[in-house]
Order: structure tokens, then sequence, then C-alpha cells
């Protein structure tokens, strides 16, 4: 057992991004929650390959989208205390922190995920 109750606040990283999440069961490839924030917005560019630039094809990382749903490994959920912000407002706070950690480092990396940011910006708040 999972130890979470359905609609339970949990944390839960996938892939490069931490996000607040309702708790909705337990599945054998892990637990699936439904998104309600983004605390960290996913890294741009190849997942086996963090921070080069130097990649076949530099992927643009969206976060998940409100109430998307997502199967996190069992290790990377966890409970939740705190007040849930509203998923657009969390949503572009995680990007402007990426945004400056980003903008405070000259590599290559640096620059082809604030392009990437940019675009996604451009998306998520038009």
């Amino acid at each position: 057992m999972s130890g979470f109750n359905q609609g339970e606040i949990v944390t839960g990283i996938y892939k490069t991004g931490k996000y607040i999440a309702e708790f909705v069961e337990e599945r054998p490839a892990g637990m699936l929650v439904r998104v309600l924030a983004v605390l960290k917005h996913p890294l741009q560019g190849d997942l086996h390959h963090p921070k080069d630039a130097e990649v076949g094809f530099f992927h643009e990382r969206r976060a998940l989208s409100y109430r998307e749903g997502a199967v996190i490994p069992k290790q990377m959920v966890k409970k939740y205390e705190g007040e849930v912000p509203e998923y657009k407002v969390s949503l572009k706070e995680a990007l402007g922190k990426m945004r400056a950690e980003l903008e405070s480092d000259d590599s290559a990396f640096a620059d082809m995920s604030l392009r990437n940011i940019e675009a996604l910006e451009q998306d998520y708040f038009k």
C-alpha cells in the first residue's frame, strides 16, 4: 500500500520537474497523480545528457498541465504540507526561477534553454 488516501495532496518528481498533485491511486508502475501546481519546471534539452548543448536534438520540455495525470515512481511521491498555489501562478514562478538561474550561466546549454523558455512563455501565457 502507498500510505496515501485518494485526494491527498502530494509532491512528485516527474522526469526533471517537480509538482504539487492530488493522489489518485497506486498502480503497478507507480503512483497516479493529477497535477495541481508546478514547483520546479523541467530542464530543457536531452534527459540523457543533462546540461549538454552538444546533442542531436535539444528538446523543449514542457511542464505537465493543470489536472494532467502522471504515473510517478513511488519513491518520488511525498506528502505535501502547505497551501496549493494556483497553477498558472506556480508555473510562472517556476519558470522565473529557472530563467534567473540560466541568466547567470554563460554556457551554450543556458543560451539554448533560455530560447526554449521564451517560446514556452509565449505559449503558456498567451
